[in-house]
């Protein structure tokens, strides 16, 4: 298949053995109805893909039964981690973390629930490891919770089970002058959008968060710079949008033949959402669109 051919929301791409593996939220409608798992395409170039490959399906008695969401993929202490959103009756939306020996899966169940707050509306959890030895989840509390969106971190425990750390709010969505008010019929409220966000270290050092909300042209994507270099911050952010032309949830990988890529699904409407990689480059401050 190629990459115009795959419908994908929030598309992640792990590297592994020269191969690029895309992960994303792959049901038909995500929206709506039962979720079915995740998927996973396999690709040499970026253009042609193998697959799908079933990544995880829910076992019987799987807490999350709607709104499968947004996974991420990491190899960590020689097993690969999934860091996905999920909703179930009873239970508040959350990420939770699932486990395979295989890059393509099957992935099962690893954390006892989500490890985000029960009691808070979260998603998008991405992975970052400290200093190379402290593991994080960074993660959004949703705005049709809150109203103004924000991006939180926790420390995990080591086998990544669970939080050990109570959240830290490291900013929020109106803390970037261009995230624009949307309104959510299904909860008759305003509010400010926080998504989509992932971890990027550049080469001089400086560590930037990539985030994702609504701007003057539709979903659009930023990112923030940590002034300290932490995940603790704080955070700056930057000037401008990245990018903000109905594009988001961004994600950054080198490729195989050296280029800084930003994965995006665009346009941001299904069914006809596909999978978008823009070439970036690195400046002094944080980064741009490469010309």
């Amino acid at each position: 298949m190629h990459t115009s051919e795959i419908q994908i929301r929030d598309p992640f791409i792990l590297k592994y053995a020269d191969r690029y593996y895309m992960f994303g939220s792959t049901d038909k409608d995500i929206w709506r109805g039962a979720g079915t798992g995740f998927d996973v395409y396999v690709s040499g170039d970026l253009e042609n893909w193998g697959g799908p490959i079933p990544a995880f399906r829910p076992p019987t008695g799987f807490w999350g039964t709607d709104n499968f969401w947004a996974p991420e993929v990491y190899e960590y202490g020689g097993a690969f981690y999934m860091f996905a959103s999920f909703i179930g009756k009873g239970y508040k939306r959350g990420t939770a973390i699932l486990k395979a020996e295989k890059p393509e899966g099957p992935y099962f169940p690893h954390s006892q629930g989500a490890v985000t707050p029960k009691d808070w509306m979260c998603l998008d959890g991405t992975f970052y490891v400290d200093k190379g030895i402290n593991p994080w989840i960074v993660f959004c509390h949703e705005w049709v919770q809150i109203g103004d969106g924000t991006v939180c971190a926790a420390r995990l425990s080591d086998d990544l089970t669970k939080t050990v750390t109570v959240p830290v709010i490291l900013f929020h969505s109106t803390d970037a002058y261009w995230s624009a008010e949307v309104y959510s019929p299904s909860n008759n409220m305003h509010g400010f959008v926080t998504d989509g966000c992932n971890m990027y270290r550049m080469k001089n050092g400086k560590l930037l968060l990539l985030w994702s909300c609504m701007g003057k042209q539709g979903y659009c994507i930023a990112y923030a710079v940590s002034a300290t270099g932490e995940i603790e911050g704080p955070w700056r952010q930057a000037d401008k949008p990245l990018f903000d032309k109905d594009g988001g949830h961004g994600m950054i990988f080198s490729s195989y033949d050296g280029r800084l890529l930003l994965s995006i699904h665009s346009p941001n409407d299904t069914p006809n959402e596909r999978a978008l990689f823009v070439e970036l480059k690195e400046t002094e401050e944080g980064l741009e669109v490469a010309s």
